[in-house]
């Protein structure tokens, strides 16, 4: 019997692979909890059309992600905190913080995309790590000025 998985089975495949089982192992096992349908002939065309559909939409996620780390390598964001002595921050600068830096320059992101180690608590100059896609990423200025 010939199923299409619906979701990752160890032992056997991942979501979307087309796969060869013992029908009683199809009939009892995969089909009642979901895992796999029958792989007839619409099935597969329907299979096919799914996963270029995917793709499209993969490839434009991917020519955004790129459009915009051109646009953040070219940009620079500066963030005014108070300071006391020795250039060290009253409080830090966050991933948040660069982020609402760079909605006010019209480049939107979500802040968890925004990489900092560990929260900037000094004055200067620092290059922080923003990751867009899953092959994509850039990095921005970030100039932490005194107040």
């Amino acid at each position: 019997m010939r199923v299409i998985l619906k979701s990752e089975v160890s032992n056997l495949g991942d979501a979307g692979d087309i796969v060869k089982v013992a029908p009683g192992y199809g009939r009892n096992f995969l089909l009642p909890r979901g895992l796999a349908i029958p792989a007839s002939e619409g099935s597969m065309r329907e299979l096919e059309h799914q996963k270029r559909v995917a793709a499209a939409i993969k490839r434009k996620q991917l020519s955004g992600a790129q459009a915009l780390a051109a646009k953040l390598e070219n940009s620079a964001v500066s963030i005014r905190r108070e300071a006391g002595e020795d250039d060290k921050l009253f409080g830090s600068v966050t991933n948040r913080d660069i982020a609402d830096a760079l909605a006010a320059e019209g480049i939107e992101l979500d802040r968890r995309s925004i990489l900092v180690d560990e929260p900037i608590r000094a004055i200067g100059l620092f290059t922080v790590p923003i990751r867009l896609h899953r092959e994509v990423s850039a990095s921005v200025r970030v100039y932490v000025i005194r107040a």
